[in-house]
């Protein structure tokens, strides 16, 4: 396993050279993961959890490391020490991968001593930004396809580089793509892989036909060809039925055709008529060619005939939100006696004021119909009584509240690491998708839809919400007087 212990920022090591100069290195702490709302989040699909706890359980500064710090000159020995025997020996609270989550909401949240919760900022939030992000693009383009036909992840050669590559297809299957092209990653994450020939294939014959008979040589009972690099429907299809023929004169069975190119609406739809008349009914139509969520929509409003969908491009990167924008906030301090004092960040915006304390996370259900009502953020030792009315606070807009009834409670952070040691087991990878799929089915169609989605509640229980209000008037009470003192 790489070493990736120096996948930070420098200012968490002078910081914590700080902290560490001033004896408050080891105070214990609570820091929240989460992200802000932005107009093309709605929803996101929580992953990275499993490669971030790796990375948080795995530190370990070798000689290179200390002697490149060293050669900083911004640190003492006996801290350069103190690093080189840091371990992680905190704890780590979680929502599962692959879990739902909203804007405003702890995803994860880290009680550790202060240089080490400080220290994990930068990677932590690496890795869960990037595979949150390509996940929840995977799930927006999965569910655009509204069933029809299987979604392939193809974007390895598009990616920023290996690891996002890597990493990128594992969150796009958590999103919900049933395969990748990405060979490293099925070996290594154990999904299916999917993938037949490119349109140099076709040119290195001297006719498509003969590429088209030779393809079906190698994979007489796979045969998928891709029918563009002339003319779709003048020469791919043609041709591809005439090899079509021939195989199954053999006893074998065509697998189907790929397009790449063109009037993705009207080629299907031609070809689908085609392949049907000519007695392939069976024949699948794969799609590909800077597919997204958008494209794959319009497609299927056309009356497109396709099958499956490969997208490359726009998933691996996320086009159109490059950057998820989670952040990582000190929410609490906890002394002596496991007293918490509160801790909270102000801004003229309010978005940017983060809830306080050290908290917990429920999903709030309609007992009826078992659809999700509300998330609820509330204090870490408070109890939700599901047997009387509850009163709920909009964490910005703290004029607006909302009485829930008749709701049952799911807590979302799970412990996952407890005094340095994982306790959780991380099921596989196509388990968390199988879980992401049938959480989602959880929520009325309104907070998911493409367009226009409804805002999901992720509102404040009534203590942690006094708390807010009581903190933030304190604190610009105290301001107030000092103001005054210093006229």
């Amino acid at each position: 396993m790489r070493n990736l212990t120096l996948l930070t920022d420098l200012y968490q090591l002078t910081m914590g050279y700080g902290f560490f100069r001033q004896n408050k290195h080891e105070e214990e702490v609570v820091f929240d993961l989460f992200f802000r709302r932005n107009k093309l989040i709605t929803y996101s699909i929580a992953a990275g959890l499993q490669d971030a706890m790796k990375y948080l359980l795995n530190w370990r500064f070798d000689e290179d490391d200390m002697e490149y710090l060293e050669s900083l000159h911004l640190f003492s020995a006996d801290f350069l020490d103190y690093l080189k025997n840091m371990r992680f020996t905190g704890d780590v609270y979680a929502v599962k991968e692959g879990e739902p989550v909203f804007p405003g909401e702890p995803i994860l949240t880290i009680k550790a001593p202060l240089i080490q919760a400080q220290f994990a900022e930068t990677a932590l939030l690496n890795i869960i930004n990037h595979q949150t992000l390509i996940a929840t693009k995977s799930s927006k383009i999965c569910r655009a396809t509204a069933g029809r036909g299987v979604v392939m992840e193809f974007g390895l050669r598009r990616a920023q580089g290996p690891d996002a590559g890597i990493n990128g297809a594992r969150a796009a299957i958590i999103g919900g793509c049933s395969s990748t092209s990405n060979v490293i990653a099925g070996q290594k994450f154990d999904v299916p892989v999917a993938g037949t020939m490119a349109h140099s294939w076709v040119m290195d014959y001297d006719s498509e036909y003969e590429a088209f008979k030779a393809y079906a040589a190698a994979y007489p009972d796979n045969c998928l060809l891709l029918v563009d690099t002339y003319d779709t429907l003048r020469s791919g299809v043609p041709n591809a039925i005439k090899v079509f023929k021939e195989l199954k004169a053999a006893g074998h069975k065509p697998k189907g055709i790929r397009l790449d190119s063109g009037d993705l609406a009207y080629l299907s739809k031609e070809a689908r008529k085609r392949l049907d008349e000519a007695g392939f009914p069976d024949a699948i139509i794969c799609v590909s060619g800077d597919l997204d969520e958008r494209s794959i929509n319009s497609l299927i409003q056309q009356g497109a005939k396709i099958d499956s969908w490969g997208v490359g491009t726009k998933l691996i990167t996320s086009e159109d939100l490059p950057a998820l924008g989670g952040v990582y906030k000190l929410s609490a301090v906890i002394g002596k006696d496991d007293k918490i004092t509160p801790k909270i960040k102000l801004s003229d915006n309010a978005e940017k004021i983060t809830n306080p304390s050290f908290k917990n996370l429920y999903r709030l259900f309609d007992k009826e119909n078992g659809m999700a009502i509300a998330d609820l953020i509330t204090l870490r030792d408070e109890q939700v009584n599901e047997a009387e009315p509850l009163t709920i606070f909009h964490p910005l807009e703290t004029w607006k509240k909302y009485e829930v009834e008749n709701f049952r409670a799911e807590p979302l952070l799970h412990t996952i690491v407890q005094k340095g040691k994982l306790v959780y087991d991380f099921p596989k990878l196509t388990e968390v998708a199988a879980y992401s799929k049938a959480q989602l089915a959880r929520f009325w169609e309104e907070y998911l839809r493409l367009d226009l989605p409804q805002v999901y509640k992720v509102d404040l229980s009534t203590k942690l919400h006094n708390l807010k209000i009581s903190m933030i008037d304190e604190i610009r009470t105290r301001a107030k007087e000092e103001r005054k003192n210093d006229k």
